[in-house]
C-alpha cells in the first residue's frame, strides 16, 4: 500500500498531523518506537506536572497554617506519586490511540529510518518491512544534550531528566547542572519534597530567555527559601558524585544535567540533501523543507523547542499539503510559556529585553536621541499581583507581578511577563491580544470575569 503522508515520531506533531490529514481521508502511517506522545507525554511535560503537583499538595499542606488550617504529621509517599504519574501517562497514550483509531490511519510502533527518497515517493523500513508513501513528516523530536565536561560519561550519580522521572526513590540531595526551565522545575519538585538542592548556571541568571524582572523575583524567593542557586557558575569537572564549579567544590546524592536538547536526526540518514542550521531541519512558514515533498515539525526543528508549537507547526504542514485555502502561517511572536515553578510564570512575546533591542536596531542612536531616549519608543504596564483580590485570598504572602509591554506608536501590547499563581491558565488571554495585535483600548473593553486573578491583565492596563 502507498500512503499519502508517511510521520515518523508520534509526539504532539506527529499525532496531530495523523489525526488531521486521516480524518480528512488521506492515508497514513505513523511510526513511534516507544510510545505514542513521546518526550512529552511519556517522559516529560506530564510526568513532569504529575509530580509537581503532588509535591505542591505536600508544600502546601505544610503551610496550611498561614490559612487557618493545621494539618498534623503530613507525609508523603513518593512511591505513591510516581504510580499516579504511570496512570496519568498511561491514560494519555490510550487517548491519543483512541484518536487515531480509523480506517485511514495505521500505526506502527518500531524505530522507523528514510531509506531512499524521490520528488515523487519516499521509502521507510521499519521492523524488517518497507513502506512508501508520496510525502514524509519528520517529527523525531529531541534528545537531551551531554556538555563534555569530563567526568560525566559512564558516571552512575548522573542523571538525565528521564532518569529523574523515572527513579524509584527521591536522591539525599541533588545539584541541578543548569537553571533553565527543566532545571528550575525540578529544583521545585525537589525543594518542595525538602531535598536539598543546589542550581549550577553558567549564564548570569537563570531562566536567561525570560523577562529578568520577572525572573528575579523567583530567583529571590528560591534563594531564601534555601535553595542554593549558583549564577555565573560554570562546572569545570565531575568527579562520581562530586562537581568542581567555580573553583569550588559541591557534593550530592545525584546530578542532574539539564542543559538542553537537540534535534534528534536518528534515521534520516539517507535524507543527505536536507538543509540543517546548527543540527535542526531547516523549514519554511508552511514546515516544507528543501525537499519537496519532505516537511518537518517540532523540536527537530529547533524553532521552539514546546509540545503546544509542535502541534500548532501540524497543523501548518497538513493544511499546506492539503491546499487548504486561506493558507495559514504561524505566529512565533504570540507564543504563551510557562515555567511551572511555585509561583509560576507566564509569558508571551518580546521581553523588555528584546524590545530595547528591537528598538534600538531599527531606529538606531541617532532616532533614539532624536526621539529622546528609548522610552519614547515602548512603555511597560505593571502592577503586583496583590492588586487582584482572588489572589490576595489564595497566595497569602506572595506578591507576584504582572507586567506588559507596549508600542507607544499604537498602543499595541509586545508582549506579557508574569509571575504568580495561577497565571499559566490565563497567559492565554494576553496571547490573544499579541497575537491580534489588539490595542490598550480594545483590551480595555474586554470583561474579566470577578473575582478572578485573570482580571491582573485588566488593572494592569491602567497602571
Amino acid at each position: 500500500m502507498r500512503y499519502f503522508l508517511a510521520i515518523i515520531g508520534g509526539g504532539p506533531a506527529g499525532y496531530t498531523a495523523a489525526e488531521l490529514a486521516s480524518k480528512a481521508g488521506k492515508d497514513v502511517i505513523l511510526f513511534e518506537q516507544t510510545a505514542l506522545g513521546g518526550t512529552c507525554l511519556n517522559v516529560g511535560c506530564i510526568p513532569t506536572k504529575s509530580l509537581l503537583y503532588g509535591a505542591k499538595q505536600y508544600y502546601n499542606a505544610m503551610h496550611a497554617q498561614k490559612y487557618g488550617v493545621t494539618a498534623s504529621s503530613v507525609t508523603f509517599d513518593f512511591a505513591a506519586m510516581q504510580k499516579r504519574k504511570t496512570i496519568v501517562v498511561r491514560k494519555l497514550v490510550a487517548g491519543i490511540r483512541q484518536r487515531l483509531n480509523n480506517e485511514h490511519c495505521t500505526i506502527v510502533n518500531g524505530s522507523a529510518a528514510v531509506s531512499s527518497r524521490t520528488d515523487a515517493q519516499v521509502t521507510i523500513s521499519c521492523n524488517s518491512e518497507t513502506y512508501e508513501a508520496e510525502n514524509l513528516m519528520i517529527c523525531t523530536g529531541s534528545t537531551n544534550f551531554v556538555p563534555p565536561i569530563p567526568g560525566i560519561q559512564d558516571n552512575p550519580a548522573i542523571w538525565d531528566s528521564t532518569d529523574a522521572l523515572a527513579a524509584a526513590e527521591l536522591p539525599a540531595s541533588i545539584i541541578i547542572v543548569g537553571g533553565g526551565v527543566i532545571g528550575m522545575e525540578f529544583a521545585t519538585l525537589y525543594h518542595e519534597l525538602g531535598i536539598p538542592v543546589t542550581v549550577i548556571e553558567a549564564m548570569p541568571t537563570i531562566l536567561p530567555n525570560l523577562d529578568q524582572e520577572v525572573v528575579q523575583i523567583l530567583l529571590d524567593k528560591y534563594r531564601k527559601s534555601g535553595i542554593n542557586i549558583l549564577t555565573s557558575t560554570k562546572v569545570e569537572s565531575i568527579d562520581g558524585n562530586k562537581v568542581t564549579a567555580g573553583g569550588e567544590t559541591y557534593e550530592a546524592d545525584k546530578i542532574l544535567v539539564s542543559v538542553g536538547r537537540r534535534a534528534n536526526l536518528k534515521g534520516l540518514e539517507a535524507l543527505k540533501d536536507i538543509e540543517l542550521n546548527r543540527g535542526a531541519i531547516v523549514v519554511d512558514d508552511f514546515m516544507k523543507t528543501n525537499l519537496p515533498n519532505v516537511f518537518a515539525c517540532g523540536d527537530v526543528t529547533g524553532k521552539v523547542m514546546l509540545a503546544h508549537v509542535a502541534s500548532r507547526q501540524a497543523e501548518v504542514a497538513v493544511g499546506r499539503m492539503l491546499k487548504q485555502i486561506p493558507l495559514q502561517r504561524i505566529a512565533y511572536n504570540a507564543i504563551p510559556s510557562v515555567v511551572y515553578t511555585n509561583p509560576e510564570i507566564a509569558s508571551v512575546g518580546l521581553t523588555e529585553q528584546q524590545v530595547h533591542d528591537f528598538y534600538t536596531e531599527m531606529e538606531g542612536a541617532a532616532g533614539i536621541a532624536k526621539a529622546g531616549g528609548i522610552e519614547a519608543f515602548y512603555e511597560v504596564k505593571k502592577l503586583p499581583m496583590t492588586f487582584s483580590g482572588r489572589f490576595m485570598a489564595e497566595n497569602d504572602g506572595e506578591t507576584g507581578l504582572c507586567k506588559l509591554l507596549v508600542d507607544k506608536r499604537n498602543h499595541t501590547v509586545l508582549g506579557a511577563h508574569l509571575i504568580g499563581n495561577p497565571s499559566s491558565e490565563f497567559i492565554a488571554a494576553a496571547s490573544f491580544a499579541v497575537r491580534m495585535g489588539y490595542t490598550v483600548a480594545e483590551m480595555q473593553q474586554v470583561i474579566f470575569p470577578h473575582p478572578t486573578v485573570s482580571e491582573i491583565l485588566h488593572e494592569s492596563l491602567y497602571s
